[in-house]
């Protein structure tokens, strides 16, 4: 009829944008498209589809980093894990309360005729394995300790790189002065571990007596040359080796400045230590290859 507005059409139905077959009513408030139901995740404000949700996501990395972040001493407890878990080999062999050498002590604890014959992974190995209960006990619980004072406060890369300095430096030392022996035990990472602490909390103010560790490394090296059976090397060693990695990559001048160079000091105490022990073994015994069918013997040239 003239003078009248004619009806107009039906709005077409809306689909969401994902799924072509499903009518929907909604829109994501992020990119205004619609979306049904299964395509739309609550937000703080309104709904967002999951692509703008992906869209808006850190990288992987960043999110592993802020993971990695959000777990308390997670290096800490790794390493102790590691230690538990080498540990219980060895209970099946009786070495659960004494010094009894298990074959998991005779494949893997540090010797120089086995590293003559070419068993370098020792220098490593020989850091996680433990002779008794009170042994691998007392170790992860310092090293727990250790952990609380310093991984938060230094950052997880720098607590494992001064813990593995440390390692190689003992095992170094160990060597050096008791080829002979059998020896295994994370002591010298955790005596280097608690030199470094000492260093970084001397350098920023903390008298020796009052860092806790202090005290408690002079105790344990009186102990350490007072009673039999401890491997004094592998002690000394990574005191010394922790000593020189703390000094350059926790005092808060040469970290601020050179944040690299205490990386740079860890690498060098691993590489030196490694090639001392190298030398220190090629020169005592040559190249040693065991004897077959007897255990425990080799036939040494050079």
């Amino acid at each position: 009829m003239e003078g009248e507005n004619a009806p107009s059409a039906p709005d077409a139905p809306t689909t969401c944008f994902y799924h072509r077959d499903r009518v929907t009513g909604r829109r994501c408030t992020r990119c205004d498209r619609p979306a049904c139901p299964d395509c739309l995740h609550q937000a703080s404000v309104g709904s967002h589809c999951w692509e703008c949700i992906k869209a808006a996501a850190p990288p992987r990395s960043e999110q592993v980093r802020r993971a990695w972040r959000s777990e308390g001493l997670l290096v800490t407890k790794i390493l102790i894990g590691l230690n538990v878990l080498v540990f219980i080999p060895t209970i099946a062999s009786g070495g659960l309360l004494g010094r009894t050498s298990s074959d998991f002590h005779r494949d893997f604890a540090l010797s120089g005729l086995d590293l003559a014959s070419g068993e370098w992974y020792r220098l490593v190995t020989s850091g996680f394995l433990h002779y008794g209960l009170v042994h691998v006990g007392m170790n992860m619980f310092v090293l727990y300790q250790l952990g609380l004072t310093l991984e938060g406060g230094i950052g997880r890369s720098r607590f494992l790189a001064i813990y593995v300095a440390s390692l190689f430096a003992g095992s170094f030392g160990a060597t050096v002065v008791s080829p002979s022996a059998l020896t295994a035990g994370a002591s010298g990472a955790v005596f280097g571990m608690a030199a470094a602490a000492t260093v970084g909390l001397s350098r920023r103010g903390v008298p020796f007596t009052s860092t806790g560790w202090g005290p408690m490394l002079l105790f344990n090296f009186v102990f350490t040359f007072a009673v039999p059976g401890i491997s004094i090397g592998g002690h000394v060693g990574g005191l010394i080796g922790g000593l020189i990695v703390g000094f350059l990559m926790l005092d808060p001048r040469v970290a601020y400045h050179r944040p690299w160079l205490g990386y740079v000091a860890a690498a060098a105490v691993i590489v030196v230590s490694a090639a001392g022990t190298y030398a220190f073994i090629t020169g005592k015994y040559g190249t040693c290859n065991p004897v077959p069918f007897a255990p425990g013997r080799y036939n040494c040239t050079g």
